[in-house]
């Protein structure tokens, strides 16, 4: 049989034409769809019900079809195989997205949200290397993952931003495993939320909602374990948390606030940032930058550029943006005025 002379050269440039080609067609395909989603959202009362205006929740719906459409054309043409396992793992993202659906229109409780996404989680977890414990562990990691990229869709363009980010990031380390249409696929996913990006910065047009965010999350949590599948457990759980530390730390901030305030209220970064006085696109801004700063870690640790304790200096960093921004007051939440704190005493002691 006869090959072109330069056959090499087209063997070794055709997967990376066909991932250009593909993160184009994700980009455009999902700013489409979220351009023409818009009508239909609002008519059905899938709207981000947090705002003073109602933004309609096309743009999760967007970024899954074009993810999963171009990651499936990839596969059925045979010139991005995604590989094995990682078809289930589109599968199960789809599914994770359908919940969040449903959470966009029915407001389902936190621990359903987390109990059907560690299922999916279960689904797609490499048992043969991690084993039970480990594969059920890092199940659990990837749900709380999803739900804290859930909890992150607090302020325009701010989840985006920091998936687009943590896809990259991901994907390098999914390109130095040569986990080839793994890349692909986290490529495929930064070029949707990049499509999504056109319409959500601030004011948006569009939200991601829970679909979107819980698929994000997914994705890049179940991704993030498959590349680090087989390296040491200790340094494994550094490099995750340096590529999730934004979405970590505003959970931790979230949760230790509500604690001592007793109350909820707007809790997140991006409140208690703009409450510095940040505007909204500044709010993104720095966050995005604190999520660049943990996936570089992350990329640097995973290629043996810089030691395991790499990741002690995102942790610290995390530790001290929690604790200092403990100290802002966010927006909503008020200290009563003191004649009424001594009335409320006097009630409570009889």
């Amino acid at each position: 049989m006869l090959l072109p002379r330069n056959w090499y050269i087209c063997a070794y440039f055709r997967p990376v034409l066909y991932g250009i080609a593909a993160a184009s067609a994700a980009l455009l395909l999902s700013a489409l769809l979220a351009a023409l989603l818009r009508a239909p959202a609002l008519r059905l009362g899938f709207v981000d019900r947090r705002r003073q205006r109602p933004v309609p929740l096309s743009g999760g719906t967007a970024v899954v079809l074009a993810t999963c459409l171009v990651a499936a054309a990839g596969e059925w043409t045979g010139a991005a195989p995604l590989g094995t396992g990682i078809g289930r793992l589109v599968v199960a993202g789809a599914a994770v997205a359908a919940l969040g659906l449903l959470a966009d229109r029915h407001r389902l409780r936190p621990r359903l949200l987390f109990g059907g996404t560690a299922v999916a989680a279960a689904c797609v977890m490499p048992y043969e290397e991690t084993g039970v414990v480990g594969g059920v562990l890092a199940a659990g990691w990837v749900a709380f993952v999803a739900l804290a990229f859930r909890a992150l869709d607090h302020a325009d363009a701010l989840v985006g931003t920091v998936g687009l980010v943590t896809a990259f990031g991901v994907a390098a380390l999914a390109a130095a495993e040569v986990l080839d249409g793994l890349a692909v696929l986290l490529s495929v996913l930064a070029a949707a939320l990049t499509g999504f990006l056109m319409l959500n910065w601030h004011p948006a047009r569009v939200g991601l909602g829970a679909g979107g965010s819980l698929f994000a999350g997914f994705v890049l949590a179940s991704a993030a374990v498959l590349t680090r599948t087989g390296h040491e457990p200790a340094s494994s759980a550094g490099v995750l948390f340096a590529l999730t530390a934004v979405a970590s730390a505003d959970v931790v901030l979230v949760l230790v606030a509500r604690r001592l305030s007793g109350r909820r209220g707007p809790d997140h970064l991006a409140h208690r940032l703009r409450r510095l006085g940040l505007t909204p696109q500044g709010a993104t801004v720095v966050l995005g930058a604190g999520a660049v700063g943990g996936v570089l870690v992350a990329v640097l640790v995973h290629l043996g550029r810089i030691g395991a304790t790499g990741v002690l200096w995102v942790a610290g960093g995390a530790l001290v943006a929690v604790l200092l921004l403990l100290r802002v007051k966010p927006h909503g939440v008020r200290p009563l005025p003191s004649s009424q704190v001594r009335g409320q005493l006097r009630v409570r002691n009889g």
